[in-house]
């Protein structure tokens, strides 16, 4: 996976998505990637969750559950400061 940072990708998403507060993207963000560290399992198949895919989707998945897909390689993962 490509890592981004938190910070980085609420200022790309803010930029299509004009609506939402960043403050509030952020925090959300936040407490998914919080959940992932305290051990978060996808409720589908029991897999780590993918924090950047379940922030985005407001579900808590894996990356082969939200996507169907298997290689990981080209999408992104948050990582902490």
């Amino acid at each position: 996976m490509i890592p981004i940072s938190i910070e980085e990708f609420v200022k790309n998403y803010i930029e299509w998505n004009q609506e939402e507060k960043p403050e509030e993207v952020k925090a959300h963000f936040k407490a998914v990637l919080t959940r992932k560290f305290a051990g978060g399992k996808c409720p589908v198949c029991g897999a780590p969750i993918w924090a950047y895919g379940s922030a985005l989707s407001r579900f808590d998945g894996c990356f082969i559950c939200l996507t169907g897909e298997t290689d990981d390689s080209n999408d992104y993962e948050f990582v902490l400061p």
